[in-house]
C-alpha cells in the first residue's frame, strides 16, 4: 500500500516519492511551509518536522524565566557557595602571591650601580672639604642618606691638621710599598657587599688588578683588607 503526502494527504506513489522528516511527500509539495518554494534534500532546513527554506526558517527564541521563590533559593544559594570556594581559595593562596627573586648578576650590578648614586651627594662634599669651599649641612655627607636641603649654610675656615713629628718619623721608616699598580683614594667609600674593600679619602691601594672598566680588585695598604672597589673612587699615582 503506498504512503500518504505529508502535505496533501494524497496517495505517493514510488516515481514521485520523496522521503524526509519521517513522512512521504510530492516532489511537487516538498516545499517551504512559509513562501512555498520547492525544495531538495540539499537545502531544506527541517523544524518540528516540517520543511523550511533557509530564509524563512524558524529562531530560536529565549523565553524568560520568571523569579519564582524555588528560583530565588537556588540563586542564593550558588551565590553562597562561589563566596565561599572564593573565600576558601583566597585563605589557601594567602602569602604566595610573593617570589622570592634570585640575586643574579644582573641584580648585583644594579645594586652596586644604585650604591654609586647614593654616593654622589657625599662625593660633592668630599670635594668642598678638599678645596675649602662652603660645607654642607652634615647630613648631606651621608652617603647611605638621600640630601637634604639645610636650613642654612655655614662658612668654614678649612685648615689642615698638621701631622705629629712621631707618624712622621713612623712613614719615614715604614717598609716599601709592594709591587704592582698603585692608586690614592680620592673619595671615602663604605663596602656594599662581602667581597668589596673600604677605605678613606687619601688611602693607598696597592696590587691594584683591572677587572672592567668599572671596578678593580686591590689591598688597602692602611688596613691591609683586600677586595673589589670602584674605580672612579681612585686615581693612579
Amino acid at each position: 500500500m503506498n504512503p500518504l503526502c505529508g502535505r496533501c494527504k494524497l496517495v505517493v506513489y514510488p516515481t514521485e516519492k520523496v522521503n524526509c522528516l519521517d513522512k512521504y511527500w510530492h516532489k511537487g509539495c516538498f516545499s517551504c511551509e512559509v513562501c512555498k518554494m520547492t525544495l531538495n534534500m540539499k537545502n531544506y532546513k527541517g523544524f518540528e518536522k516540517k520543511p523550511y527554506c533557509n530564509a524563512h526558517y524558524p529562531k530560536t527564541k529565549f523565553t524568560a524565566v520568571a523569579d519564582t521563590p524555588e528560583n530565588i533559593r537556588l540563586k542564593n544559594l550558588s551565590q553562597m557557595q562561589s563566596q565561599v570556594l572564593y573565600k576558601e581559595d583566597f585563605e589557601k593562596n594567602k602569602g604566595k602571591g610573593f617570589t622570592v627573586v634570585s640575586n643574579t648578576p644582573e641584580l648585583e650590578r644594579l645594586k652596586k650601580t644604585q650604591n654609586q648614586v647614593s654616593n654622589i651627594p657625599y662625593q660633592d662634599c668630599a670635594d668642598k672639604r678638599r678645596v675649602g669651599g662652603e660645607v654642607p649641612h652634615p647630613q648631606a655627607c651621608s652617603p647611605n642618606q638621600a640630601y637634604q636641603q639645610p636650613g642654612a649654610s655655614q662658612n668654614f675656615a678649612f685648615e689642615p691638621t698638621p701631622e705629629p713629628v712621631q707618624q712622621v718619623q713612623q712613614a719615614a721608616a715604614a717598609p716599601p710599598p709592594s709591587a704592582g699598580k698603585r692608586y690614592r683614594a680620592v673619595y671615602d667609600y663604605s663596602a656594599a657587599d662581602e667581597d668589596e674593600v673600604s677605605f678613606v679619602d687619601g688611602d693607598v691601594i696597592i696590587d691594584v688588578q683591572q677587572i672592567d672598566e668599572g671596578w678593580m680588585y686591590g689591598r688597602v695598604q692602611r688596613t691591609g683588607q683586600q677586595g673589589m672597589l670602584p674605580a672612579n673612587y681612585v686615581e693612579s699615582i
